[in-house]
């Protein structure tokens, strides 16, 4: 099964990123925090459970879409755990990294963790790289001038409101997460196949007897939707601030970058206390974790200051700014990439 980038290679004597990572590891935030994903993890399944108690005690009453806001952010803490399992940062074990992600992403959020780990794997590798970023290739969205120019008929017309649509859009991610998970399973061996789907198919039936136990066809059809759609708005809004609007690689210039250039130039941190942290996964702080992507997620704070004087230091800019001006950032770049189909 592919495996998302996990362990930093040791860079060469000369790299301006060997200083970094000595100072760092020197320091122990590479070393694992088992302990404090342990009660993240089990506070995360009691706030689920409790959820779902809340769902059957309040049956068959439109209160009870209440609870879709809290079962959108504990899914959302879920795909945190599943996306920290992928990257070896709760053990570096894989077989116990693998069986982590597949309890969380399959079983519980009914998501492929293969094809996740495949798609973040190739994102980690070349950020914002056009033809090698799978995050910023042609779909629904574009990223550059280039793609929107080749867009026709209603994808012309997205492409010229993508800015004004971005939030609404990200109301279906959570549909698309599972659907693109579905699709991925053919490209797997039968056996990552066979696991996956039973995995799938459990989370399916379960999230499904939940509902209809618990209230009408119709108000659990109503509960499942926004459910999802508030699981793909936050799960959206903490990917989003990351890298877009960031520098993208020219794709025709064959220079090669170094590990630092690569992901701080690429990367953009969102400023913020514990409940930012909270709230978005501790991937608020992107250019640490894209750094040092085996980092446990406690860690990535306390790499900060380090990273960011590192950078001083080498003449880079460390690009960090507040949550509305990096979505504000996001929007805009988005906007300019449909300009020209505004114009012409």
């Amino acid at each position: 099964m592919p495996q998302a980038t996990t362990l930093l290679a040791e860079p060469a004597a000369g790299s301006d990123f060997a200083p970094l990572l000595r100072q760092v590891r020197g320091q122990g935030l590479l070393d694992r925090r088992r302990g404090w994903y342990a009660r993240s993890i089990a506070v995360n399944l009691l706030a689920l459970a409790a959820t779902a108690a809340g769902i059957v005690l309040c049956g068959d009453s439109w209160w009870t879409l209440l609870l879709a806001v809290p079962a959108a952010l504990f899914w959302a803490r879920t795909a945190f755990v599943g996306h920290d399992s992928g990257h070896a940062q709760i053990t570096g074990t894989r077989r116990t990294g693998r069986l982590i992600g597949l309890v969380h992403a399959d079983l519980l959020l009914g998501m492929s963790y293969a094809w996740w780990n495949d798609k973040h794997n190739r994102h980690h590798a070349n950020p914002n790289h056009v033809d090698k970023d799978p995050d910023v290739g042609v779909g629904a969205l574009v990223w550059t001038q280039r793609q929107a120019a080749q867009r026709q008929g209603f994808t012309r017309w997205l492409t010229r409101n993508q800015a004004r649509l971005f939030f609404p859009m990200l109301l279906l991610e959570g549909l698309n997460l599972k659907i693109s998970s579905v699709r991925d399973l053919k490209r797997h061996s039968p056996a990552e196949r066979r696991t996956e789907a039973v995995l799938l198919a459990l989370h399916a039936a379960g999230y499904a007897t939940l509902l209809l136990s618990a209230m009408s066809p119709g108000k659990a059809l109503a509960f499942a939707l926004l459910h999802h759609a508030l699981f793909g708005l936050h799960l959206g809004m903490v990917f989003a601030p990351n890298h877009k609007g960031m520098e993208m690689p020219d794709p025709d210039d064959g220079a090669r970058r170094g590990h630092l250039r690569r992901q701080v130039l690429t990367s953009r941190n969102v400023r913020g206390g514990l409940v930012t942290d909270w709230l978005m996964g501790g991937l608020n702080y992107q250019i640490e974790h894209h750094l040092f992507p085996s980092m446990p997620r406690p860690h990535l704070r306390l790499a900060r200051p380090l990273v960011r004087a590192h950078c001083r230091a080498s003449g880079l800019p460390y690009t960090e700014t507040g949550i509305v001006d990096s979505y504000r950032q996001a929007l805009h770049h988005m906007h300019a990439v449909g300009a020209p189909l505004r114009t012409g």
